[in-house]
């Protein structure tokens, strides 16, 4: 009797350590997908807070917590399942859909660079429509929400293919298990940081009211730093998504046979890794993300031309 016990407490054993490395293996799977969506992430993390500006502070945190919340359901109730079913019957498929998603942010980033740089193209952005439309602002409010999950749902939905391809030789409950950690780590993520961005001028206001000066030039400090850090938030995802979208369209193009373009900027790659010694790791990397972003540029500024260009120089 004592022996069966000794037999079941080790089998106890034996499964908890089972138990545990399952949850470790999926939590170093997970923060290897992540790690992969990081140029979207960021993109996400810069779109996030325009839709917050010119809203009322006390409204911001609420707003960003209803965004987070349809980023979830995004994440668990729609792209969650429609992955699964296409990497379980279909996987071929996910190479062009983030093909079509890796397009996209090149458009997205390509059609940025338009609205700044192009001639008689500074239009006013679709967020600044919708925060300063007036009537109710409850309903105001309701259609920013409304615009601001769209646009997550087609980050949302790159960030998990990203995250899908990484593991598709996982099985499927691992595979599922996976993306729930990667959603939830990412939103928590994304939106913690959004948050702490959008009130960095209401924590300055309210420290350059204190009685230490050293805390009131802290608070002012941080107040006059908020433009800058906005403005460099929004060009670093421009760039992330030229760098993320072009990536992905090298990739995509060389596992559907094309093999010429990803070939050359691993070539390159490779080459300044070898001839730059210590730095080698670091210069290759940007050497492939410089690539990647001109190979966006390239694609999206195309798709730019066909939706804006095209259609306004016929339109004359």
């Amino acid at each position: 009797m004592a022996g069966g016990l000794f037999a079941l407490l080790d089998d106890v054993a034996a499964l908890a350590r089972l138990a545990a490395a399952s949850v470790d293996d999926v939590g170093a799977a997970a923060g290897r997908a992540s790690a992969k969506a990081a140029g979207v992430v960021v993109d996400d993390t810069a779109v996030t807070p325009q839709y917050v500006q010119g809203v009322a502070a006390e409204r911001e945190l609420p707003i960003i917590k209803k965004i987070a919340i349809g980023s979830i359901r995004n994440k668990l109730l729609i792209i969650l399942p429609v992955a699964m079913v296409a990497s379980q019957f279909v996987p071929w498929i996910l190479t062009p859909i983030l093909m079509l998603g890796g397009t996209y942010l090149s458009f997205e980033g390509a059609e940025k660079l338009w609205e700044k740089f192009g001639p008689g193209h500074h239009g006013p952005d679709e967020r600044a429509d919708e925060s300063d439309a007036g009537g109710d602002p409850a309903e105001t409010e309701k259609r920013l929400v409304g615009s601001a999950v769209r646009t997550d749902l087609i980050l949302s939905a790159e960030i998990m293919v990203i995250s899908l391809n990484e593991v598709t030789d996982e099985p499927f409950l691992a595979r599922a298990a996976i993306l729930v950690v990667v959603a939830l780590l990412i939103t928590v993520l994304v939106y913690g940081v959004v948050a702490l961005i959008v009130k960095m001028d209401d924590a300055g206001l309210h420290l350059a009211q204190r009685d230490s000066p050293a805390v009131q030039r802290l608070g002012r400090g941080m107040v006059h730093a908020m433009p800058g850090l906005l403005a460099t938030i929004a060009a670093v995802g421009t760039v992330a998504m030229l760098w993320v979208g072009g990536h992905i369209l090298l990739v995509g193009a060389d596992d559907l046979g094309w093999h010429h373009p990803y070939e050359f900027v691993h070539h390159v790659e490779h080459a300044v890794h070898e001839a730059a010694g210590a730095l080698g790791g670091v210069l290759g990397w940007l050497t492939n993300t410089a690539f990647s972003a001109v190979a966006g540029l390239i694609v999206g500024a195309v798709v730019v031309a066909v939706m804006h260009v095209v259609p306004r120089r016929g339109a004359h």
